[in-house]
């Protein structure tokens, strides 16, 4: 074959036109120094703050200190791999976790990895853990309620979208069943929930992952865990990853719940990384930036405006106080930054008395804003009556002789307070609840020994549900008590207490005979 000078040049010069070459810049850099999940680098001269760095052997790192000769890194993994003068490049970005709806019913680590033995979920999406908040123009006041199914809570510390409710209290005085009991509540609501495990024991996780199975919550709900057994910075990006799953939701339109579980031991994996990242401390050894740690995670919850879709997400942070002390650093913080708090009391969950919310220190600051009609009316005084009743039982106890009308205080709160108790993992509907609190706040329960008044709120609630269904429909529906529907109430609850006292004469004959 004869070779064409004329054409091979014209290839070459046809080929030169085309080519391209694009400048690729990376930074790059060696370890210093690597150990307990942190690392300095020295030569990222262009890195970011909160950039992903790339270390030997696939593991990142999130660039933290912006020091003059070198990075202060966060480990997102294993540092056994990683010594002292190997290469470290920039990459650019900032961390991602995969959202969406393949994300649900799945149990994840901090980084978006199936944790649960099933396989890699489906993603299309990401997100970055690090986002803008909205800001007062993309929001509207929160108005719309997001029920727990807990009595005491919706009737005196109601819930909205959108807003952000403090959940704090001991050890073991039940703040991660309320948790629960909200997103089980959430089935058929359309609210997706995302909860996040911040420091717990897997035992624990998984114990909470087999209630939500077995009460259908699963099919909405993805779990984030970032177990004790995993190391601090885990445990710092863990709420963050879980907020951006609710985002997704949240900016669809749609509506979201996540929950951090809790943002105390959050605080002290920050603490951890911090110190041995040479910050400065503060209060209690915590940076100065911990307030900040929070508040740029909690302004994140918001109930969008109409024009951005009327999307929200819920934020419950719970914090775990130490033998009832409530104003320290770090409860005082989110105190600040949230939107009410409900504080569970060790005294009232030991006495019985479940949830064990105190009345008098928990507050809603979005108040009857975010509560159905129906609920403002049965529950309008339920607050300062049981103020008062509090009050008036502490003075009991040092007076001889209290007067009819003292007597008749101590009696209705008494029972109102057994009226409140709700077994875990039972959330029970708005229209339910409103019935059942109607029938304390008006007297139908006054007559009755103490220990009637939970077998006669559940008979009241099974026998208006098999008699009365069109008016549980109608509070259901409307979310008002109008004047048909109390009448209907009214008979139904003279009904109700008739068959209860028929029923219950015989056998307090035959307790009173023994």
């Amino acid at each position: 074959m004869r070779i064409r000078p004329d054409e091979v040049s014209a290839v070459i010069r046809e080929q030169m036109k085309q080519f391209g070459a694009e400048a690729e810049m990376t930074g790059v850099g060696r370890v210093l120094q690597v150990g307990d999940g942190v690392a300095r680098v020295y030569g990222l001269r262009d890195a970011m703050m909160g950039e992903m760095i790339e270390f030997p052997g696939g593991v990142y790192g999130l660039a933290h200190n912006l020091e003059e000769d070198n990075v202060g890194c966060i480990l997102l993994g294993a540092d056994t791999d990683i010594k002292e003068g190997d290469l470290v490049k920039t990459t650019g970005r900032i961390m991602q976790v995969p959202v969406g709806e393949a994300m649900l019913g799945r149990v994840v680590s901090a980084l978006g990895e199936p944790v649960d033995g099933r396989g890699s979920p489906a993603v299309r999406d990401w997100r970055p853990i690090e986002t803008r908040a909205p800001n007062v123009v993309e929001r509207q006041p929160v108005n719309e309620p997001l029920q727990t199914g807990l009595k005491v809570i919706d009737s005196m510390t109601p819930i909205g979208r959108g807003q952000r409710e403090l959940i704090y209290g001991d050890r073991q005085t039940g703040k991660t069943a309320i948790a629960v009991d909200t997103i089980i509540n959430q089935k058929g609501q359309n609210c997706y929930c995302i909860y996040v495990a911040i420091g717990q024991k897997l035992s624990t996780v998984a114990r909470v992952a087999h209630v939500l199975e077995q009460h259908g919550a699963m099919d909405y709900t993805t779990i984030v865990v970032a177990s004790a057994n995993d190391p601090a910075p885990q445990q710092y990006v863990a709420p963050y990853a879980g907020c951006s799953m609710g985002e997704y939701f949240r900016e669809k339109g749609q509506h979201a719940l996540v929950v951090y579980d809790d943002l105390t031991k959050h605080a002290q994996a920050y603490r951890q990384i911090s110190l041995l990242l040479r910050r400065p401390p503060g209060r209690e050894a915590f940076p100065g930036d911990i307030f900040y740690l929070h508040a740029h995670l909690l302004e994140r919850a918001a109930k969008l405006s109409d024009v951005r879709g009327g999307g929200s997400l819920t934020a419950l942070p719970v914090i775990e106080t130490q033998e009832g002390d409530y104003s320290d650093y770090i409860t005082t913080n989110v105190i600040s930054i949230t939107d009410g708090q409900i504080y569970l009391e060790s005294d009232l969950f030991f006495s019985g008395f479940r949830p064990a919310m105190n009345v008098g220190i928990s507050v809603s600051r979005v108040g009857g804003k975010a509560q159905v009609s129906a609920m403002k009316q049965v529950a309008g005084m339920l607050r300062l009556d049981l103020a008062y009743y509090q009050e008036l039982q502490a003075f009991a106890q040092f007076a001889t002789e209290l007067d009819q009308a003292t007597r008749a205080q101590l009696a209705r709160g008494e029972r109102m307070m057994e009226l409140l108790k709700q077994p875990q993992y039972r959330p029970m509907p708005v229209a339910e609840q409103v019935i059942v609190l109607y029938a304390g706040t008006h007297g139908y329960v006054d007559e009755l020994e103490v220990e009637e008044v939970s077998g006669f709120a559940a008979r009241l609630v099974a026998f208006v549900r098999e008699r009365h269904p069109r008016m549980l429909q109608a509070i259901r529906e409307s979310g008002e008590l109008s004047e048909e529907v109390e009448k209907e109430l009214q008979e139904a609850l003279k009904d109700c207490c008739a068959r209860h006292r028929s029923e219950a004469a015989p056998l307090r004959e035959e307790g009173d005979s023994e």
